[in-house]
């Protein structure tokens, strides 16, 4: 297929970066570690799910940079299962300090009223947000593309909270276009990613989020297997299979023309592995090898 229409596509092995601190996450945090240092906190806090990449970032950049790490994470029923989950486990052997919140109010947690609660309880800290997106992530996110990937034409990346996409979008060429494929159903990150992209470079391709945030039928699970196989590199659940599996199909349905030359970034989140074929071996599913 690719050869036919003399199409290539490259992948950018961002989750080498670190064996911990994984891909985007490295990014992200980079700029965000300097400006907690800088301003002599000690503590970082953050926010996520009970597999949260960015979770597992954090309490790896902890443990690295000397910083006590918090997280507070989403569900109260989870307090008594940290040994069960793998992402919370290898958290916790990070040293990180978890504090178990009902799913309402996670939804409030940038409200004034939860961060008074919180620095309550923890004392001063340096506030990391849910999926580690802010300015200075972008900033991180902007050094993705280096001088070896202005001969692409496209730019592909998986998105989340936008912050990755934003920084790719402010850093590629005027000649470039900048697709993101969205792990979550639902048109609000439009607007979180105009929030910080300087230019309109860029698209979403919201046909392949297979469902919505995590969720995973047997055809994605066959996918990235035999990918993996055929390849040697392995994609997550989450984001990067999902992507992947979207150029293919856009590259099957003649979205590129003859002759592209296509980037895909891969962000990471290996980490989240395990935690997926847990959840795939409950359901009869098959497992990601």
């Amino acid at each position: 297929m690719l050869r036919e229409q003399g199409i290539t596509l490259h992948v950018k092995r961002e989750d080498l970066l670190h064996p911990h601190i994984s891909g985007n996450k490295y990014r992200k945090l980079r700029y965000n570690l300097e400006e907690a240092k800088d301003k002599r906190h000690n503590t970082l806090l953050t926010f996520g799910g009970a597999y949260s990449n960015h979770i597992a970032a954090v309490a790896a950049a902890g443990k690295e940079y000397g910083f006590r790490t918090i997280g507070i994470i989403r569900g109260e029923e989870l307090s008594g299962k940290v040994t069960e989950n793998p992402t919370l486990r290898f958290a916790e052997k990070q040293g990180m300090q978890f504090r178990f919140i009902s799913r309402q109010d996670f939804r409030g947690k940038n409200s004034p009223e939860i961060t008074a609660r919180l620095q309550a309880e923890f004392g001063s800290f340096f506030l990391l947000p849910e999926g580690g997106t802010n300015a200075l992530a972008v900033k991180g996110c902007e050094e993705i593309l280096g001088p070896d990937d202005a001969a692409f034409d496209y730019i592909c990346c998986p998105v989340g909270t936008g912050g990755t996409i934003a920084g790719l979008i402010n850093s590629a060429k005027d000649c470039q276009q900048v697709l993101g494929f969205p792990a979550l159903n639902g048109d609000f990150l439009t607007n979180d990613i105009r929030k910080f992209a300087k230019k309109d470079n860029w698209a979403l391709q919201n046909g392949f989020h297979f469902g919505g945030y995590a969720k995973v039928n047997t055809e994605l699970v066959h996918f990235i297997n035999d990918f993996k196989q055929k390849t040697g590199i392995p994609l997550d659940p989450v984001y990067t299979g999902k992507m992947i599996y979207g150029i293919l199909k856009l590259i099957k349905d003649g979205y590129f023309k003859n002759g592209s030359k296509i980037l895909a970034i891969h962000t990471g989140g290996l980490q989240g592995i395990p935690g997926m074929n847990t959840v795939l071996k409950k359901k009869g599913l098959p497992l990601i090898r």
